[in-house]
């Protein structure tokens, strides 16, 4: 089994270039993890981050080409609610099968079933209703900051995957790194339908929790530069 550690960007490169010469390897893990945790696996990685000599640790992300999957950025609800989320749950949200009011909403600049969408400005990012309700707001400029802080780079790497019967085999084939973000670079993306808020709640106070997201291959064009590796 390889030998757990944090690896150099130099480092990866090469061990890179070994797992892509390998071809087509069979999942370590059954479910979405799969392409993660194999390819820690084979890089000898414990966790999954690399380390840059300009940003200090960057995380590593496998995406499954092809796939309509999202890749999650991060979770902040700091000041951003102008609204009472069990109000917001109470009045906008939907019941599950258990009968259970909640909100569990992709949101983007088209309205949902319950009128509600994204709505950019030059300063701001906010969830609204069609009749003008806001129920949480965000300046881009503070998600920018949160964006710069949270993930100051990040290695996406790509890999086809099959199905064997019920055992999933992947061929790694491009790993990008990129870096750099801001609020014009965060609203065009939004604009454009590539970033969108993941809105996951319920009548739980503890359970509620927004999540931005990132759709599959674009995730490349949330960020400022990027370059193949």
């Amino acid at each position: 089994m390889p030998k757990h550690k944090q690896l150099t960007l130099a480092t990866f490169k090469k061990k890179f270039a070994k797992v892509r010469e390998k071809g087509w390897i069979v999942s370590k893990r059954k479910g979405p993890t799969g392409i993660g945790q194999t390819l820690e696996y084979y890089l000898g990685m414990q966790e999954n981050n690399i380390a840059l000599p300009d940003l200090g640790t960057v995380e590593l992300k496998a995406h499954r080409i092809g796939s309509s999957s999202m890749i999650t950025l991060f979770t902040f609800n700091r000041k951003a609610w102008k609204m009472n989320p069990l109000k917001a749950i109470k009045k906008y949200g939907t019941r599950d099968s258990n009968g259970r009011l909640g909100m569990y909403f992709t949101m983007a600049k088209t309205p949902n079933s319950m009128g509600l969408f994204l709505h950019i400005d030059k300063t701001t990012i906010s969830v609204r209703h069609l009749s003008g309700e806001i129920i949480a707001e965000w300046q881009l400029e503070t998600l920018a900051e949160r964006f710069a802080k949270k993930i100051p780079g990040l290695v996406l790497m790509s890999a086809f995957s099959e199905m064997h019967g019920d055992i999933e085999w992947f061929k790694y084939d491009r790993a990008q790194l990129l870096t750099g973000t801001s609020p014009d670079i965060i609203s065009n993306q939004f604009e454009a339908g590539n970033v969108l808020f993941d809105i996951r709640m319920d009548t739980r106070p503890t359970r509620s929790e927004m999540r931005y997201i990132v759709e599959g291959n674009w995730l490349q064009w949330s960020f400022k530069n990027w370059s193949g590796i």
